[in-house]
């Protein structure tokens, strides 16, 4: 059965809406909050991937959220733009305010429906949320045409009173209803009944799209986000690399290529291009900071590995024997050395396009290729992942306050290690010299007396972006100031100047922690 839909039009029966939260579940996740232009970025990216709605924040958390989903409203164009809101009309009019200069705008507001949060977290009887539904769809209507309720905690909700919950959303105006797992508790048997159920039991079910949005506590998202599918829903909302709250949501690579590599059992489409999903996982990881684990299904370095023998043999007679996708299917490139440092700037302007970087500016592209060829006269090869690496680290790092100038270091074995050090902060060269107890140690000691501060650094790691010993280190450093903790990446051949890249990386993401408040409490 076809359904009319304020954004889509007309929805053919097998189309699925990919809603991605990347922006705001994702971004909920400690350590992963992002800047403005960073921001912007990933919008765009997601954008190109072609999500068909992309939730761009929270708008009442704080100024910050609401000029990020209002700049998001206004230069992204493709997806509808979402602002969530509570059920506090003080929520929605402000949502409704960011999202205002959108193409197309969402309101997404949600309250909790489930006996433990009404009573612990509301502290309302039934009767209050269920007032609280109609009100704050009926406001919402009034403001947008295209309006989505969420049960929060929806899986652990009594069903008689979910069904007058969704029936009262959808005599409100609602035109997308949500019925999130809140906590990852259900399992996909509960997901199918929980859909089935409101479907054949709530007047008005067959005019509205059915939206499933997982959490990933039991590691259950995708499978839960299957069987919804499976009892009718027509929209999922998932996040790059699984992104968010707690363990995450389900993650919109996995659902994508799901649906695209078993037609048989979900025959279902997407508006996903997903040769771009690697790019744009990559480009979320060095944002945020954070890599995904090498066996991460779909984008992991080693999800088209084979080391065993018999996979080998196998792979080497017929790929499929072990590979249900091909690598290229969603943006993995085997054939990457191609880059040296007879390349010109013309080439490496179209090894950035095949890459996905699209026309970069003038000023972008000059330091991108300034970098490249410091880095094609210490490497033999140039791998397509190194060109990835010393990209991101300076288009991404554009806008940062701190920014690395040089380092010198001096270490042994006889004594102590010595680090000098120049940063430009604000436009201003700083300058430090310090000891420490090697290498990395003097340098981070001499970052912090360039630029005092008081976090402390909780963790330090060292990995290789491609092989041999000439190969660029990509480091992580992660801070903690006041209870926030923050990821920063840095990549070079020298793994010194890697780590002071990271740590800085990370110094910025704190300086933009502090310019912001806590976001108000919520979930979905």
């Amino acid at each position: 059965m076809t359904i009319q839909h304020p954004s889509f039009g007309e929805l053919a029966d097998d189309r699925i809406i990919i809603f991605d939260t990347t922006l705001r579940d994702g971004e909920q996740s400690p350590g992963f909050s992002m800047n403005l232009e960073e921001k912007l970025r990933l919008a765009e990216a997601i954008a190109e991937l072609g999500a068909d709605v992309i939730e761009a924040g929270f708008p009442i958390a704080s100024p910050g959220d609401f000029e990020s989903v209002r700049a998001i409203a206004e230069t992204v164009r493709g997806p509808v733009i979402c602002g969530l809101a509570r059920s506090a009309p003080g929520d929605i009019l402000r949502a409704a305010e960011a999202i205002r200069p959108a193409e197309r705008g969402r309101i997404h507001t949600f309250i909790s429906t489930s006996p433990l949060h009404m009573k612990y977290k509301l502290r309302m009887e039934p009767d209050a949320v269920l007032e609280a539904v109609t009100a704050s769809v009926t406001l919402a209507r009034n403001h947008a045409s295209d309006v989505e309720w969420s049960a929060e905690d929806g899986s652990r909700t009594e069903p008689d009173f979910l069904c007058r919950c969704v029936e009262a959303a959808i005599a409100a105006g609602a035109t997308t209803i949500n019925i999130p797992d809140t906590v990852g508790y259900a399992l996909p048997e509960d997901l199918f009944r929980i859909f089935t159920m409101l479907r054949e039991r709530v007047p008005g079910a067959d005019q509205v799209v059915f939206s499933a949005h997982n959490h990933n506590d039991l590691g259950l998202a995708v499978a839960n986000t299957v069987a919804a599918l499976r009892a009718g829903v027509r929209q999922v909302e998932c996040t790059i690399n699984g992104i968010g709250e707690r363990a995450g949501n389900a993650a919109l690579e996995e659902i994508v290529m799901t649906l695209r590599t078993r037609p048989d059992a979900l025959p279902h489409t997407t508006q996903v291009t997903s040769e771009r999903i690697l790019r744009t996982s990559r480009l979320l990881a060095t944002i945020t900071g954070f890599d995904v684990q090498p066996n991460k299904a779909i984008v992991g370095r080693n999800a088209f590995a084979h080391e065993s023998g018999i996979h080998q043999d196998g792979m080497l007679k017929n790929a499929r024997t072990y590979e249900i996708m091909t690598p290229e299917s969603v943006g993995w490139n085997n054939s990457n050395l191609v880059m040296g440092k007879h390349s010109g700037r013309a080439a490496f302007r179209d090894k950035l396009r095949a890459l996905g970087y699209g026309e970069l500016g003038d000023n972008a592209l000059n330091d991108a290729f300034r970098r490249f060829k410091e880095l094609a006269d210490r490497k033999k090869l140039v791998y397509d992942e190194d060109i990835m690496a010393l990209v991101d680290d300076e288009v991404l790092r554009g806008h940062d306050r701190i920014r690395f100038v040089s380092l010198e270091v001096w270490s042994g074995s006889k004594g102590p290690a010595r680090a000098v050090l120049e940063i430009e902060c604000d436009g201003r060269v700083l300058g430090a010299e310090a000891h420490g107890d090697g290498p990395v140690d003097a340098t981070f000691n001499a970052i912090r007396a360039a630029f005092p501060h008081e976090a402390k650094l909780v963790l330090f790691s060292v990995g290789a972006i491609t092989e041999g010993t000439d190969a660029q280190a990509k480091t992580t450093v992660r801070l903690e100031e006041d209870g926030k903790m923050v990821d920063g990446q840095g990549s070079d051949t020298d793994t010194i100047v890697a780590s002071a890249r990271a740590y800085l990386h990370a110094l910025n993401k704190l300086m933009v922690k502090r310019l912001r408040r806590e976001p108000a409490a919520l979930s979905a």
